[in-house]
């Protein structure tokens, strides 16, 4: 995930996230434009990450201060790669009768309002493939008490990333968002010392048990980011623990006595050397899938009703790797097949659901339970099945991911039992996530959107979907890779996403994002190879 030599802005870098963005992005070889308010230590920040960063005072809330910094930019760099919105006014915890207009506003103007000129500037000086990526904030999302302009500052700024999204995907530039969870940071400290929060009851309302750490929420951004990420766009990525996922009276966790190391330093994950499961991986996604981890220098488990072709692909990547034959729909198969790979690799440290198939594209007059149960068993249940059998034989520190759809968020007309397992998909991962968050063991899920593989080439032939209106309605113009889903898998099942837990991330060129009337790009994808599987 190295990008050399891009000049990348971050705000409020001399805050706890910001100070975490700073250093990665300058260990990537990246020149940092280090930007807080006026008497931080944001300039010896800069100073300290060594030659070729700047550190700049400004107030995003002033346009005035962010055309200076930006005239800056222009002297010392004449360019802009990457933009990080970090900056933020934390929560008054205001009741609102006690709130004023003028506070009210003034969380507005920093929180929502400077990330748009922020961006607006940046943009102006990006060239194809810079990224601007927005701090948002799970705030944004659920509501709270007393966090009035705070929250409504940051669902403003969700929007926000998806509206410029679409509009300068034409431009090649991303927009995209993290949607942090509590994090240790001087500020969540503040609200503690202050009486705002009480810590002990926000670490039993995660599942996992604690606080983000202010890298974990740096690592996603730099993610998204690189072009590891490249057909993301328009996306908001939570990385809360799995905060989002629990929805029921109690606790998610354990009361935990003091502060939990893993909340203080990273824990010793290993990022390769893992025993991987991949169903559906004889093609397509899968393999790709199959291939990324097996380059990463995991020792890779492909499972797939092609015996032959899952086996073949095994033994092409050469070493340790293993196919079997498995139809996920049939019990009594998950049971066996990963009864004999605990028996034989000792453990599961990844699972990866890939395995689906596609409905028949009939309209609902036409279709009887079969038809649903079909899809369902195989994409649905199956993901369950071969869930239960992995958990058997995985420990601390393991990952489930599922492999979900556009469809999840946008059900496709006659496509009815696919959209409801790919539905199913994305609660499942986040039942699992609350449920297994104390154990140690996180779920995610990656939604493609339409994705050039060979799978659904038969589609466009058969004339049930037409590629080039696909293409016209992504607003990135094109289908993405196969790649782009395998890069996204890893980057989840490593220790940089160790605070996603049960969320769900739209790898799909900003299909989902798009919510106008029209087109949204001007030219269609020439591939006829498009598919959500």
């Amino acid at each position: 995930m190295r990008d050399i030599g891009r000049i990348v802005v971050v705000t409020g870098a001399a805050g706890g996230i910001g100070r975490a963005l700073a250093g990665l992005f300058a260990a990537d070889g990246d020149a940092v434009v280090c930007v807080d308010l006026p008497g931080t230590d944001v300039v010896a920040l800069s100073e300290r990450l060594g030659g070729g960063h700047l550190g700049v005072t400004c107030d995003v809330s002033s346009e005035a201060d962010i055309l200076e910094l930006f005239d800056r930019i222009d002297e010392r760099y004449g360019r802009v790669d990457v933009l990080v919105n970090n900056a933020a006014m934390g929560p008054t915890m205001a009741a609102t009768v006690d709130t004023g207009l003028d506070a009210f506003r003034k969380a507005i103007g920093i929180n929502l309002v400077g990330p748009f000129v922020m961006a607006r500037e940046a943009a102006r000086r990006m060239k194809p493939g810079g990224a601007i990526v927005n701090i948002a904030s799970l705030a944004g999302v659920l509501g709270n008490p007393r966090r009035n302009a705070y929250a409504a500052s940051k669902a403003g700024l969700i929007s926000v990333t998806k509206s410029l999204a679409c509009e300068w995907a034409a431009r090649g530039i991303r927009v995209s968002a993290v949607a942090p969870g509590y994090v240790r940071t001087p500020m969540v400290a503040e609200l503690e010392r202050t009486g705002k929060a009480d810590l002990g009851a926000v670490r039993r309302r995660v599942p996992v048990g604690r606080m983000a750490r202010p890298d974990e929420i740096a690592q996603a951004a730099r993610f998204l980011a690189s072009s590891r990420a490249r057909y993301v766009t328009g996306a908001v990525l939570a990385v809360d623990g799995g905060w989002a996922s629990f929805n029921q009276p109690g606790d998610a966790h354990p009361p935990v006595d003091g502060t939990p190391q893993d909340e203080l330093s990273p824990p010793a994950l290993p990022s390769s050397g893992r025993i991987v499961v991949i169903t559906g991986a004889a093609r397509g996604i899968g393999e790709q899938i199959a291939r990324a981890f097996a380059a990463n220098g995991d020792t890779v488990i492909i499972a797939d009703r092609d015996g032959e072709g899952a086996r073949s692909i095994a033994d092409g990547l050469g070493g340790p790797h293993a196919g079997y034959a498995l139809d996920v729909a049939s019990e009594d198969q998950v049971v066996s097949v990963f009864a004999e790979i605990a028996r034989k690799f000792g453990r599961v440290d990844v699972l990866v659901n890939d395995a689906a198939v596609a409905d028949g594209f009939r309209p609902a007059l036409d279709q009887g339970p079969a038809d649903l149960e079909t899809v369902l068993d195989v994409n649905l249940a199956g993901a369950f099945l071969c869930t239960r059998e992995a958990l058997k034989a995985m420990r601390p520190g393991s990952m489930i991911l599922n492999v979900g759809s556009i469809n999840t968020f946008l059900p496709f007309a006659p496509r009815h039992a696919y959209g409801a397992s790919k539905a199913g998909i994305d609660i499942l991962t986040r039942c699992m996530a609350a449920e297994l968050g104390p154990q140690g063991i996180r779920t995610a899920t990656i939604a493609p959107g339409y994705i050039r593989t060979p799978g659904v080439a038969a589609l466009e032939a058969a004339g049930r979907i037409d590629g080039h209106a696909i293409g016209r309605r992504i607003p990135m113009g094109e289908m993405g890779r196969p790649e782009d889903i395998a890069d996204a898998t890893l980057f989840f099942a490593s220790p940089d996403a160790s605070y996603v837990n049960g969320s769900i991330l739209y790898v799909d060129g900003g299909w989902t994002a798009f919510g106008n009337a029209g087109n949204a790009s001007e030219v269609a994808s020439s591939s006829s190879e498009e598919t959500t599987e």
